[in-house]
Protein backbone atom coordinates (compact mmCIF):
# COMPACT_ATOMS: atom_id res chain seq x y z
CA UNK A 1 0.00 0.00 0.00
CA UNK A 2 1.34 3.42 -0.37
CA UNK A 3 1.76 6.53 1.76
CA UNK A 4 -1.94 7.93 0.94
CA UNK A 5 -3.94 4.78 1.11
CA UNK A 6 -2.51 4.44 4.77
CA UNK A 7 -3.70 7.84 5.39
CA UNK A 8 -7.08 7.64 4.14
CA UNK A 9 -7.76 4.26 5.69
CA UNK A 10 -8.73 5.62 9.30
CA UNK A 11 -10.82 8.23 8.05
CA UNK A 12 -12.94 5.42 5.99
CA UNK A 13 -13.10 3.73 9.44
CA UNK A 14 -14.43 6.89 11.30
CA UNK A 15 -17.21 7.84 8.46
CA UNK A 16 -18.00 3.89 8.27
CA UNK A 17 -18.31 3.64 12.08
CA UNK A 18 -21.12 6.62 12.33
CA UNK A 19 -23.34 3.76 9.97
CA UNK A 20 -25.20 1.21 11.98
CA UNK A 21 -27.83 -1.28 10.94
CA UNK A 22 -30.70 -0.26 13.49
CA UNK A 23 -31.52 2.79 11.19
CA UNK A 24 -30.27 5.90 12.93
CA UNK A 25 -27.73 7.70 11.79
CA UNK A 26 -25.19 9.16 13.67
CA UNK A 27 -23.42 12.83 12.87
CA UNK A 28 -19.39 12.70 14.01
CA UNK A 29 -18.63 16.71 13.70
CA UNK A 30 -15.20 18.11 12.77
CA UNK A 31 -13.67 19.95 15.86
CA UNK A 32 -14.63 23.71 15.23
CA UNK A 33 -11.34 26.17 16.20
CA UNK A 34 -12.86 29.32 17.61
CA UNK A 35 -11.52 32.64 16.17
CA UNK A 36 -10.13 34.74 19.04
CA UNK A 37 -11.60 37.86 20.91
CA UNK A 38 -10.42 41.12 19.66
CA UNK A 39 -11.38 43.64 22.35
CA UNK A 40 -12.25 46.68 20.75
CA UNK A 41 -12.00 50.04 22.46
CA UNK A 42 -15.74 51.36 23.38
CA UNK A 43 -16.94 54.26 21.55
CA UNK A 44 -19.81 56.90 22.97
CA UNK A 45 -22.57 56.86 21.19
CA UNK A 46 -23.90 60.66 19.81
CA UNK A 47 -26.76 60.55 22.66
CA UNK A 48 -24.03 59.43 25.37
CA UNK A 49 -21.62 62.50 23.75
CA UNK A 50 -24.04 65.02 23.87
CA UNK A 51 -25.12 64.16 27.49
CA UNK A 52 -21.87 64.32 28.64
CA UNK A 53 -21.47 67.60 27.02
CA UNK A 54 -24.39 68.76 28.72
CA UNK A 55 -22.90 67.74 32.27
CA UNK A 56 -20.06 69.43 31.65
CA UNK A 57 -20.88 72.82 29.98
CA UNK A 58 -21.72 74.41 33.45
CA UNK A 59 -22.89 78.12 33.09
CA UNK A 60 -20.91 79.24 36.30
CA UNK A 61 -17.94 79.12 33.60
CA UNK A 62 -18.82 82.61 31.77
CA UNK A 63 -22.45 82.39 30.51
CA UNK A 64 -24.34 83.95 33.43
CA UNK A 65 -23.09 87.79 35.20
CA UNK A 66 -21.30 86.19 38.34
CA UNK A 67 -24.07 88.67 40.41
CA UNK A 68 -26.80 86.77 39.00
CA UNK A 69 -25.34 83.18 39.64
CA UNK A 70 -24.60 84.34 43.81
CA UNK A 71 -28.51 84.51 43.96
CA UNK A 72 -29.53 81.52 41.96
CA UNK A 73 -30.49 78.32 43.67
CA UNK A 74 -29.89 75.11 42.80
CA UNK A 75 -32.41 74.53 40.59
CA UNK A 76 -32.34 77.89 38.80
CA UNK A 77 -28.72 76.72 37.79
CA UNK A 78 -29.94 73.60 36.55
CA UNK A 79 -32.57 75.23 34.50
CA UNK A 80 -29.88 77.47 32.99
CA UNK A 81 -27.67 74.89 32.19
CA UNK A 82 -29.66 72.91 30.73
CA UNK A 83 -30.96 76.20 28.54
CA UNK A 84 -27.81 77.23 27.65
CA UNK A 85 -26.22 74.16 26.44
CA UNK A 86 -29.26 73.07 24.22
CA UNK A 87 -29.88 76.93 22.92
CA UNK A 88 -25.62 76.70 21.99
CA UNK A 89 -26.06 72.86 20.61
CA UNK A 90 -29.43 72.78 18.50
CA UNK A 91 -30.74 76.58 19.14
CA UNK A 92 -32.00 78.81 15.70
CA UNK A 93 -30.38 81.92 15.53
CA UNK A 94 -32.49 84.59 17.03
CA UNK A 95 -34.75 81.92 18.45
CA UNK A 96 -34.76 82.36 22.14
CA UNK A 97 -34.87 79.37 24.79
CA UNK A 98 -36.74 79.99 27.73
CA UNK A 99 -35.98 78.37 30.86
CA UNK A 100 -37.71 79.15 34.54
CA UNK A 101 -36.49 78.25 38.27
CA UNK A 102 -37.80 78.63 41.32
CA UNK A 103 -39.72 81.86 43.07
CA UNK A 104 -40.44 83.49 39.76
CA UNK A 105 -36.54 83.05 38.46
CA UNK A 106 -36.51 83.35 35.16
CA UNK A 107 -34.34 83.19 32.34
CA UNK A 108 -33.45 83.28 27.77
CA UNK A 109 -30.68 82.40 26.03
CA UNK A 110 -30.50 83.57 22.31
CA UNK A 111 -27.64 82.54 19.79
CA UNK A 112 -26.50 83.40 16.68
CA UNK A 113 -25.30 81.28 13.69
CA UNK A 114 -22.71 78.75 13.79
CA UNK A 115 -18.99 80.41 12.97
CA UNK A 116 -16.27 78.29 12.36
CA UNK A 117 -13.27 79.16 14.41
CA UNK A 118 -9.75 77.24 14.19
CA UNK A 119 -11.49 74.16 13.43
CA UNK A 120 -13.76 74.77 15.93
CA UNK A 121 -17.72 75.86 15.83
CA UNK A 122 -18.29 78.66 17.85
CA UNK A 123 -21.41 81.11 18.19
CA UNK A 124 -22.00 84.66 19.91
CA UNK A 125 -24.51 83.63 22.93
CA UNK A 126 -26.95 86.27 25.23
CA UNK A 127 -28.03 84.83 28.69
CA UNK A 128 -30.18 87.03 30.16
CA UNK A 129 -31.30 85.84 33.88
CA UNK A 130 -34.47 87.69 35.21
CA UNK A 131 -34.24 87.72 39.18
CA UNK A 132 -35.93 89.46 41.38
CA UNK A 133 -37.12 92.19 39.43
CA UNK A 134 -33.74 92.82 38.03
CA UNK A 135 -32.35 91.57 34.24
CA UNK A 136 -28.53 90.52 34.48
CA UNK A 137 -27.30 90.02 30.68
CA UNK A 138 -24.66 88.11 29.77
CA UNK A 139 -23.17 88.38 25.98
CA UNK A 140 -19.66 86.48 24.75
CA UNK A 141 -18.94 83.90 22.03
CA UNK A 142 -18.68 80.36 23.34
CA UNK A 143 -16.64 77.58 20.93
CA UNK A 144 -17.65 73.45 21.39
CA UNK A 145 -14.39 71.87 22.16
CA UNK A 146 -13.39 68.36 20.77
CA UNK A 147 -15.45 66.56 23.44
CA UNK A 148 -18.59 68.23 23.41
CA UNK A 149 -18.50 70.97 25.94
CA UNK A 150 -18.86 74.68 25.10
CA UNK A 151 -16.74 77.14 26.71
CA UNK A 152 -17.07 80.74 26.59
CA UNK A 153 -13.84 82.15 24.99
CA UNK A 154 -14.62 86.13 24.77
CA UNK A 155 -17.35 87.48 27.51
CA UNK A 156 -18.18 90.83 27.76
CA UNK A 157 -20.83 91.79 31.11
Amino acid sequence: MNRSTLLALPLLALALAGCSSTGTTRTVQAPVQAQPVVVQPLVPTSAQTVQTARLTTSIANGFVDPAALALMTAKDSTEANSAQFYALQFGRPGAPRQWAGDKGTTGSVAVGPYVRVNNLDCRDFTHTVKLNGTDYVRKGTACREQNGNWNVVQGAA
